[in-house]
């Protein structure tokens, strides 16, 4: 119910408390006073970005800004960088292939990415949110300002060091990553070449992530959500039109690497200058802020990048493996990333900041509430995406990648990991949202004994699975994946059991009656994605576009046998939206 029509010039109004604030804008704004929720506003308009970092804290608490809608900005935003990422893939499966210079670019690339998930996204945001959210709380927005100051300036300096060390060192870290190339010079002396070119983007990546992070803090999730998609266009643009100009196309790609990391973080660069946050770094490794990051990040680097440093596992012992391993696990493993990256590191991002506030605000409740909205979100979309992946493997990577230099055995080795990787997309979901219910609580440590059990256990099951696959049927790199996938479900069991052992997390009512909607649903649409093999039996012999629609009318058609299934036992949109 509104209880008051109010105008002002050049000022927004909010009720605190019962205490009618008024906060200054850019223009005239005609404001409703609601009555009907603790500490809002609505504004008619476009209310202007607030001024001052504790202006951004009360217009980030607004009802419009729920977590519902932002996970959807996310999942868009992300959706649009991870279909320009399939777009780059297929340029590469086009330019080159599964060959040598593939794998040794896959190598290179593979390095500094995997370091940007502990520096950027991972073990770094998730240790450097819950602190940063602990100072708007409970500090001045001069503490805030500070807190980043120090922090920019000791990762700066730190990762500026790191990527010089690996530059002079680069063919020496080459081997420890791909130890398999020792006995290919020609692949070993390309990767050292393009590993020199492709390390400063952690350096420039990383701070990209610092940046996108903050943004994250202030709800600002579409800026950061959005800037994967500069890398895409880089890599594309390298591998179209400057590739043929090199002697050795897969160098123009790598330079499109560093070129992609300099555009991300000027993107950004804006937007934290618009909040009043732009950094003015400041080295002080002694500030009691920076020592909670470091203390906080240095056992997160395990606790939240367990898959990610399989993942690099993986690539180490494919290189011992026939040319294209590494290759056929890159491309598979580009698809799992695609439902991965959309929903669930959205879904991660959206809930870390609210979850890090609800611990803080000591409510438990809705902190309990928040983990349970979101493993249901990921179950709602992680099956049906899995049993798609597994089903449509060899038609999905015949339509996305079967062109130029990758032949249709590249195609089938790629599908047989892509399958085996696709068992443990639920596991590597879950992770995304249950590892956030321990870094918002800023414990770590409870994480890294998780993640080291599970690392353990993948090399145990890689060395059981990859020698008999490789000896007795030729496909070694399958084994890496389903290693993989197995450690991860380990992994995501062990965080769950955690949260409720420790007591913060209560499933609310109404999970038996939501597992059986879901079994029924995605088993109709196992049956209709079946049946589309009735109708093609060999995707290779289609053209393009042939291929494309083909893929497009099965997967739309499942999705649509899925969504009618779940109306039909009474799942509404309205029961996700928080």
């Amino acid at each position: 119910m509104f209880y008051g029509l109010w105008f002002f010039d050049d000022c927004v109004a909010r009720r605190l408390d019962g205490v009618l604030c008024v906060y200054p804008v850019n223009s005239r704004h005609l404001i409703l006073i609601s009555a009907s929720s603790r500490n809002s506003y609505i504004g008619f308009n476009s209310v202007a970005e607030p001024k001052s970092p504790s202006d951004s804290k009360l217009a980030s608490n607004t009802p419009a800004a729920g977590l519902f809608r932002s996970g959807i900005v996310v999942s868009m935003m992300t959706m649009l960088s991870r279909v320009l990422g399939l777009a780059r893939d297929v340029v590469f499966a086009h330019t080159i292939g599964a060959s040598a210079g593939a794998d040794a670019f896959f190598v290179a690339f593979k390095i500094p990415n995997f370091l940007r998930r502990l520096f950027a996204e991972g073990a770094f945001a998730q240790a450097f949110v819950p602190v940063l959210s602990e100072y708007r709380e409970k500090g001045s927005v001069e503490a805030v300002k500070g807190l980043i100051d120090r922090v920019c300036g000791c990762l700066g300096l730190t990762l500026f060091l790191l990527t010089v060390v690996v530059v002079l060192a680069a063919p020496l870290v080459a081997l420890v990553f791909a130890p398999g190339f020792w006995n290919d010079p020609f692949k070993l002396a390309l990767t050292q070449e393009m590993l020199r070119i492709t390390f400063p983007y952690l350096l420039l990546i990383s701070l990209t992530g610092f940046a996108g992070a903050i943004l994250n803090s202030y709800d600002r999730f579409a800026v950061p959500a959005i800037t994967p998609v500069f890398l895409n266009l880089c890599l594309i643009s390298s591998a179209v039109w400057v590739s043929p100009h090199f002697d050795q196309p897969v160098i123009a790609i790598a330079w499109g690497v560093l070129a992609a990391g300099m555009v991300q973080l000027g993107f950004q660069l804006p937007f934290l200058w618009k909040i009043r946050l732009l950094p003015a770094p400041k080295v002080d490794f002694a500030d009691p802020g920076v020592k909670r990051v470091l203390l906080l990040m240095a056992p997160a680097i395990f606790g939240v990048s367990v898959s990610q440093i399989n993942l690099l596992l993986d690539t180490v012992l494919a290189s011992f493996l026939p040319t294209g391993s590494v290759s056929w696990l890159y491309y598979s493993d580009r698809l799992v990333e695609l439902p991965l990256g959309i929903f669930a590191i959205a879904i991660g991002t959206v809930i870390l900041p609210s979850l890090s506030r609800q611990f803080v605000g000591e409510d438990t409740q809705k902190f309990s509430q928040t983990i349970d909205w979101a493993l249901r979100l990921i179950l709602l979309i992680a099956i049906p995406a899995a049993v798609a992946l597994f089903v449509l493997a060899v038609p999905i990577l015949t339509v996305l990648f079967e062109y130029g230099k990758t032949g249709a055995s590249d195609i089938a080795m790629s599908a047989l990991s892509l399958q085996a990787y696709a068992l443990g997309l639920l596991a590597f979901m879950l992770i995304k949202v249950l590892a956030p219910g321990y870094f918002s609580r800023q414990d770590t440590k409870t994480p890294v004994k998780i993640g080291i059990i599970a690392m353990a256990v993948n090399m145990v099951f890689n060395l059981m699975l990859v020698i008999p696959f490789h000896y007795l049927w030729q496909i070694g790199h399958v084994g890496l994946a389903l290693a993989t996938s197995l450690a991860a479900f380990l992994n995501a069991g062990l965080l769950y059991r955690g949260l409720r052992k420790q007591g913060v997390y209560q499933p609310m009512l109404g999970w038996g009656a939501y597992l059986l909607r879901l079994l029924f649903a995605n088993s109709l649409m196992v049956i209709v994605l079946l049946g589309s093999f009735f109708f093609v039996s060999d995707w290779s012999v289609l053209s393009l576009w042939e291929r494309v629609a083909g893929i497009v009318v099965i997967c739309g058609l499942g999705l649509a046998v899925y969504l009618l299934a779940l109306l039909a036992v009474g799942l509404r949109a309205r029961h996700f939206r928080r």
